[in-house]
């Protein structure tokens, strides 16, 4: 033990050992000591040299401590002091502190250091999971130091080591369970290990989200007190931020999990808005780039549109709104709460609309809108509030067209309330301000009012403007391009150029695809020198964008001119330039907006970041505007009269071609619809005729059976008669009075229903001769024919239920009398008095009139069969009428076969008009009709035979 109290600073005789060869002893020693603690104590003095004698302890006890990590498993103590040391000299945090006063290359050289041992610890792939099968163990002085070891490597050899951990089984869940650990030590170094094991690896992070991390993370939130928490909520933060950010399996994961929801009580700020302490802003900063990250413009349509939609519902939008109009936030938060509201509102009509509707809470409450417009145009206010007022303004009209209504609305002369600021009053404030940026920025805003709208482009030339007391007042149009016209002459502050930007980017959103507004630009007969005499000069560098703007402009006023104004047509502009300016120098001058540095950095996103006001110079929306024209402004400055004649011609006959096409493809369409009709209808009346088939072959079964006890029932009564003449005596005598009376009743009763039946059978046949005139009928039109017959059809049905009701009352009487007359003779009483002759004849001639009224009944039944027969042979007109029906579908189609031959004529031709004008060097785009027509041949050919 006296060489450890060496070490360990003990008084010895003799000259010191050097730091180099203490740490070859200790290295000897821990490589070839038996007992337990002299490997403790020797690894404990490498630890206590580790920070001093770095490169040292790295380079000679590096094997010895992995393999102390390896063999002395069973000793916590051991364990904890060799991961300490490998931390020492792999971690690049203490040189940080240590080397703050130092030069850069001190610094360089202790990162290359920790670099390097870092490669050296993980040139094995099974150093690694050796370190994660320790991070299994729950002593705290194995698993703390193991975090902070795999950390640093991380931080190191980020990409090498997430490779490692991916492919080791449970790699990833391991790291996971040290969310779990109760020790918050653990749990928050636990959470800067995951940040750094998550840092661009998308795979692990799907792993991370699929072991339950939101829940957890998003628990941690809670319990640390959400926004008012510390340092270990800035974590959890970072960390969803990494899980989240351009990964779409995770984002998605989050909103099906109903986890946005979840993120409304963050946002929960009370009235009391003085104590921002800096991690509360901290916090709530990162939280609200959590919400962005799941709503940026970057991410699919789609699930950004879901998203939208769940914060609206949740109420989310609602909270952040409160923000936005609450008093005492502080201005980095109020920007990023702004630029927030902007992008869950962006594309989304039902936000936008709420947005909208949302008032500040001022004596008298005013739009939200309108208050964040009065920053904007306001120079006093910070420069990355008033682009994040101007992002939040272009994300509310974007895809907005109602909302771009209500905003040019406010500048025509029928809805301006003098008693209250509007948000063109605003605009037009800003547009005409001495100062530039908000002149910039009220240009862009107004630019916006009219993206994609040619409704609004048009009714924003009837905003009138009155310029000073006495004169009369000019349009907006005119206005601006005075402003420009004058140049440098206005006093302004800030950048020179970057009013007259702003004003070019204004009028060539204003005056593209609108040859209404190109009419009004060349009404005026100082735009145009104005204009050649810009793009014409040699000015500095910083007025190459000014001129490349002008010629856009100009290039614009040629493209989408109507030829209305006579001095002003194409030919004489395209003349004009090529007089003044050269077509080449033209198209020079019209490519220094591309090439230009900012150009490329604006088209990137559409939020407008700029790291000064100089620098804000293009819009995004404009860059994609600037994309659009200027191949088609290029290719119609160096086109012919000629050229331009043949092309209109084309144009002409392909439109007539294509209203052809358009006229015989609706002929198509509804010669379809009525064979689908007509396809019903008949399936529909073969349903129906197979149903009264059937209805007919009951009816004459029935009839047969009825038939055959009708017989039956003849017979019986012409034996009673025989019996009842033989015994007429007896029979007479025994007949009571009440007996004859209810004979005599259904007799009567007999005599009406057959009554009944007779009108009920000459209803019968006139409908069946109203059948037989609808079926002469049918030959007409066979919409209507086919409507008849099926009314007929369904009356016919009716009939003969009711003719089946009928029977069955008829036959449940016969069975009666039957019954009744057999129990006559049984009930007779012997003769009592000597009337016996006169009820004798009586029961005679009662016996005649009945065989008589049964003689009718069965000429009755006879003539029932006959109607019953019309009816069969009714059928079978219907079905005469059917074949009929299918022979004119037959028609139909082969009709439907000489219009697609004629289709075909058709598209071959305007096929080679377009093949001569690709020969013509003419971009020739392909109408949507051409699509719907693919579309409705595709859908034709199966139905050909």
């Amino acid at each position: 033990m006296n060489f450890f109290r060496g070490v360990m600073g003990g008084q010895t005789a003799g000259p010191q050992p050097s730091g180099a060869e203490t740490i070859q002893k200790l290295c000897d020693r821990v490589a070839s000591s038996t007992l337990l603690e002299d490997r403790r104590d020797a690894v404990r003095a490498l630890k206590s040299l580790s920070k001093k004698y770095r490169m040292e302890v790295g380079t000679q006890s590096m094997d010895h401590l992995i393999n102390i990590l390896q063999t002395d498993r069973s000793d916590s103590e051991i364990l904890g002091y060799a991961l300490d040391t490998l931390y020492n000299v792999i971690s690049n945090d203490e040189e940080e502190e240590q080397d703050e006063s130092e030069d850069e290359n001190a610094q360089k050289q202790a990162d290359d250091l920790g670099t390097q041992f870092t490669e050296t610890f993980i040139q094995d792939p099974e150093h690694i999971t050796l370190l994660l099968t320790l991070l299994e163990e729950f002593d705290f002085h194995v698993r703390w130091p193991g975090v902070k070891l795999l950390t640093a490597l991380l931080k190191s050899q980020g990409v090498q080591v997430q490779g490692i951990i991916l492919v080791s089984p449970m790699g990833v869940s391991r790291l996971m369970d040290l969310l779990a650990d109760s020790r918050e030590v653990i749990r928050n170094d636990g959470l800067l290990l995951l940040q750094q094991l998550t840092k661009g690896n998308a795979a692990i992070q799907k792993i991370v989200a699929f072991e339950n991390a939101f829940e957890r993370l998003l628990d941690i939130i809670t319990e640390e007190g959400s926004s008012d928490g510390g340092i270990v909520v800035e974590d959890c933060l970072l960390l969803l931020l990494n899980l989240l950010k351009n990964n779409s399996s995770n984002q998605n994961f989050f909103k099906e999990g109903s986890y946005i929801q979840r993120m409304k009580p963050w946002f929960e700020v009370g009235d009391d808005n003085s104590g921002w302490s800096a991690q509360k802003v901290t916090n709530l900063h990162l939280m609200l780039q959590l919400v962005r990250v799941m709503v940026s413009p970057v991410n699919s349509p789609g699930a950004t549109a879901s998203c939208q939609k769940c914060m609206y519902q949740c109420g989310l939008l609602q909270q952040l709104c409160t923000i936005l109009m609450a008093t005492g936030v502080p201005a980095d938060i109020l920007t990023e709460t702004i630029n927030t509201v902007s992008e869950v509102i962006r594309g989304s009509q039902v936000n936008q609309d709420y947005f909208a509707s949302v008032n500040a809470p001022s004596n008298p409450p005013r739009p939200a809108i309108v208050v964040l417009l009065m920053s904007m145009v306001n120079e006093r206010q910070p420069f990355v509030l008033r682009c994040a007022v101007l992002y939040c303004f272009q994300c509310f009209l974007f895809k907005n067209q109602k909302g771009q209504g209500e905003i040019v609305a406010t500048l025509l002369p029928s809805t301006i309330d003098a008693n209250s600021i509007s948000a063109g009053q605003l605009l037009c404030g800003g547009l005409f301000s001495a100062d530039s940026l908000s002149n910039w920025c009220a240009a862009v805003a107004l630019a916006h009012t009219l993206q994609d709208n040619l409704t609004q482009k048009e009714q924003l030339l009837r905003v009138q403007l009155a310029t000073s007391l006495g004169k009369p007042p000019v349009s907006l149009l005119q206005q601006c391009t005075n402003i420009l016209s004058q140049g440098d002459k206005i006093v302004r502050r800030g950048s020179k150029v970057q009013t007259r930007v702003g004003l070019l980017m204004l009028l060539c959103t204003w005056i593209s695809n609108c040859p209404i507004a190109v009419t009004h630009f060349l009404h005026n007969q100082d735009n145009v020198p104005f204009l050649t005499a810009q793009i014409s000069e040699n000015l500095g560098e910083d007025e190459r964008l000014v001129q490349g703007l002008c010629a856009l402009l100009l290039g614009i006023c040629i493209y989408y001119n109507d030829n209305s104004l006579e001095n002003y047509t194409k030919e004489k502009l395209k003349q004009l330039i090529e007089k003044r300016i050269g077509k080449e120098n033209f198209v020079e001058k019209l490519g220094f907006i591309t090439k230009h540095e900012l150009y490329s950095r604006a088209a990137l996103k559409p939020q407008p970041v700029f790291p000064s006001p100089e620098q804000m110079l293009f819009d995004h929306e404009f860059t994609r505007l600037v994309k659009e024209l200027e191949g088609l402004i290029t290719k119609a400055v160096h086109k012919s009269s000629e050229e331009e004649k043949k092309e209109e011609e084309v144009k002409k006959t392909l439109e007539q071609h294509d209203n052809i096409v358009t006229q015989y493809k609706e002929l198509i369409r509804e010669q379809d619809a009525q064979i689908q009709e007509l396809k019903e209808k008949v399936s529909s009346m073969t349903t129906q005729t197979e149903q009264l088939q059937a209805t007919v072959s009951q009816q004459q079964s029935q009839i047969q059976q009825h038939k055959d006890q009708y017989n039956i029932l003849k017979l019986k009564l012409g034996k009673e008669s025989q019996s009842q003449s033989s015994q007429g005596d007896t029979q007479v005598n025994g007949l009571q009075t009440e007996e004859l009376s209810q004979l005599r009743e259904e007799l009567e009763e007999l005599r009406r229903q057959q009554t009944l039946l007779q009108t009920q059978l000459s209803e019968k046949d006139a409908l069946i001769d109203s059948l037989k005139s609808a079926a002469k009928a049918a030959e007409g039109p066979a919409g209507s024919g086919n409507t008849e017959l099926l009314q007929e059809l369904e009356a016919l049905k009716n009939q003969v239920q009711a003719h089946l009701a009928e029977i069955g009352h008829l036959k449940a009487e016969r069975q009666e009398l039957l019954r009744r007359a057999e129990a006559g003779p049984s009930d007779t009483a012997p003769p009592t008095d000597g009337s016996s002759d006169a009820a004798k004849a009586e029961l005679e001639n009662r016996l005649a009139a009945q065989t008589a009224e049964m003689e009718q009944l069965k000429e009755s039944r006879s003539g029932l069969e006959q109607q019953l027969a019309a009816a069969t042979s009714t059928a079978a007109i219907l079905q005469t009428e059917k074949a009929k029906l299918q022979t004119e579908v037959q028609e139909s189609k082969k009709e439907q076969d000489d219009l697609l031959m004629l289709l075909a004529d058709q598209d071959q031709k305007i096929h080679s008009l377009k093949q001569r004008l690709k020969d013509l060097g003419e971009m020739v785009r392909k109408h949507s009709l051409e699509v719907k027509q693919d579309q409705t041949f595709t859908s034709l050919l199966p139905s050909l035979p």
